[in-house]
């Protein structure tokens, strides 16, 4: 029977450190769990450098050890012991780890010991599991990379070498996932962006800050529109909010008590109040609301906005477009009465469902609840959160939508019904999000009259269609491996001159598809046709055609489609009709 991923995988992260310290037993320990796609492990070499090279003895090893079948056994220590004995063994991240769980209240800590089949302890671990019985349960591992590593994630503390794996049930699914690995290697989002010229990012501008090529604008501003039209078609009217705000506002929201660490404070020449740089809209939007009294018969208000956010993210995580310093959202928020709750769900969740069909994205819904284990994590009273929870959680039964639950998901203010999107290459990526919200409402004091002539607090509902547009960007990137629909392509079609002679001819047909809403550019360089193909195909233009005295005088054009060996042959009309029918119906 399969076993869970993400035990085998932290199991074999418990290999992996076995294997190590068989080659470096100096080596310091860090942590080492399971993650997405895989799982790490963090070590400290002192003076060793891990090369690639190094990777697969390390990985022989830890297939010898799986081989041997070593058991896992579970065990508990007194925390005073469990720190003396971790003293001995001259871990100091370990030792560090195990001193704060005493700290924070812990009478034993939990480790786990790997025992071969003579019964020698081979390696033994401070963890809370959980893991695998036996070794062979872990059923093939891949090494995949090593990468520095701040330990705790805190550039102040000292890097550390990470070693990056995967493990599965069979070798069959690891060949699986390695052959889609090297599939997402080619179509990384920062090597394709670069060919194409989409994006350049700049030491001088700063890490995480994009700067974005008239092409990458072209595709980031289609991405915004048709989630506008998406969005106007259910009522939700766009506001623009500054970027700037007094510390004040966030106060309020909770934000500045919750998540102060990642925004970025501003400073001001003439004044010593607080700012920040917005991480996110939702408290400006509660102030448009507050800006006058509103009735029952006003709501539901519906707004929108894509203004420029900011969050501190650390150095060390942020990768491309999928994790930005300045970033936009397509965020909406709507203020309503409790009874018009669960038609504003399904309005957005419908338009939601439209634009991931039109992306040719799967999905699937995850119902992000809050953890009790730990409130101090978010805002609001326990009675407000089951309520709020229930009442999302019976929109998702009463429509027949199937769900998983995911606890400690929830935002700090409510819970969400998240949508949990497929990309060709079977990854998972979460877009889309729908929250309820009675707590920011109420933290801001907002109300509205209600039939009875009483002050009473709207709920709000926040929500994002398909998030971030650059972080969505990178992801359509993968997705269709910079093959664009005709609508996104930055350049729908290329013309392509057989000499400068028919430069004039080219130019006219290019204005004449312009003028018909088609993004069109001409090359007529002085270089040969076949050249100049090439680089059309290079640069994935859906279109080509080249126009040389034959073309240029006849009423019917030959048009290389990009990904088809046979032209197609038709006339300039009947061409326009079929290019600007597949950016109209988004084909």
């Amino acid at each position: 029977m399969a076993k869970d991923l993400e035990t085998i995988r932290h199991s074999a992260s418990h290999v992996l450190a076995q294997a190590v310290l068989e080659f470096f037993p100096d080596a310091k320990l860090g942590i080492g769990p399971a993650i997405d796609q895989g799982f790490y492990y963090d070590f400290d070499f002192d003076q060793k450098t891990l090369s690639p090279e190094d990777l697969p003895k390390i990985e022989a090893k830890m297939r010898e050890i799986i081989k041997q079948n070593q058991a896992f056994e579970h065990y508990e220590v007194e925390a005073e012991e469990a720190i003396e004995y971790i003293k001995t063994k001259k871990q100091p991240y370990k030792l560090e780890l195990a001193e704060e769980l005493k700290k924070t209240g812990e009478k034993k800590l939990s480790f786990y010991r790997m025992i071969d089949a003579g019964g020698e302890h081979k390696f033994t671990d401070l963890c809370a599991g959980p893991h695998v019985k036996s070794a062979k349960e872990i059923g093939a591992v891949k090494l995949l990379k090593i990468a520095g590593a701040y330990w705790r994630g805190d550039e102040k503390n000292k890097m550390l070498q990470r070693i990056y794996g995967t493990a599965f049930n069979s070798e069959k699914e690891l060949d699986e996932y390695l052959k889609n690995l090297k599939l997402a290697e080619e179509r990384d989002h920062r090597k394709l962006g670069k060919e194409l010229g989409l994006f350049v990012f700049s030491d001088l501008v700063g890490p995480g800050l994009p700067l974005y090529t008239n092409k990458g604008a072209i595709i980031r501003r289609e991405i915004i529109n048709y989630s506008n039209e998406l969005q106007k078609g259910i009522g939700y009217q766009e506001v623009h909010t500054p970027n700037i705000n007094k510390a004040e506002l966030f106060k309020v929201s909770g934000h500045y008590e919750k998540y102060k660490d990642s925004m970025f404070k501003v400073t001001s020449n003439y004044t010593d109040e607080e700012y920040f740089l917005k991480p996110m809209n939702c408290p400006h939007h509660t102030q448009i609301y507050a800006s006058q009294q509103r009735s029952y018969k006003d709501l539901p208000i519906r707004i929108a906005d894509f203004a420029n956010l900011y969050r501190d993210e650390k150095p060390g995580e942020l990768s491309g477009l999928t994790r930005l310093r300045a970033f936009c959202q397509d965020d909406g928020h709507c203020f309503c009465r409790e009874d018009q709750i669960k038609e504003e769900f399904l309005n957005v969740l419908g338009i939601i469902k439209t634009a991931l069909t039109t992306y040719q994205m799967d999905y699937a819904i995850r119902l992000s609840l809050w953890d009790p284990k730990h409130p101090e994590n978010y805002l609001g009273e326990a009675k407000v959160w089951e309520k709020s929870q229930q009442l999302l959680e019976e929109i998702l039964v009463e429509n027949k939508i199937n769900y998983v639950k995911a606890i400690g998901e929830a935002a700090i203010y409510g819970p969400k019904m998240d949508l949990i999107s497929k990309d060709s290459l079977g990854r998972e990526w979460q877009i889309s999000t729908i929250q309820l919200d009675f707590i920011m409402p109420k933290r801001f004091g907002l109300t509205y009259i209600d039939t009875d002539g009483k002050e009473k607090t709207p709920v709000m509902i926040h929500r994002a269609i398909v998030g971030s547009p650059e972080r969505f960007l990178a992801i359509l990137i993968e997705h269709y491996a910079a093959v664009f629909p005709v609508w996104l392509a930055p350049v729908q079609v290329q013309i392509i001159t057989v000499t400068t002679n028919f430069t004039e001819a080219a130019k006219k047909l290019a204005a004449s598809l312009e003028k018909s809403g088609i993004r069109t550019e001409v090359d007529d360089l002085n270089e040969t046709v076949g050249y100049k193909i090439r680089k059309s195909e290079k640069a994935k233009v859906p279109y080509t055609l080249v126009i040389g005295e034959k073309e240029a005088n006849s009423p019917d054009l030959s048009i290389r489609v990009r990904g088809q060996k046979e032209m197609l042959v038709l006339s300039r009309e009947k061409f326009i009709e079929k290019v600007v029918g597949e950016i109209k119906d988004r084909r």
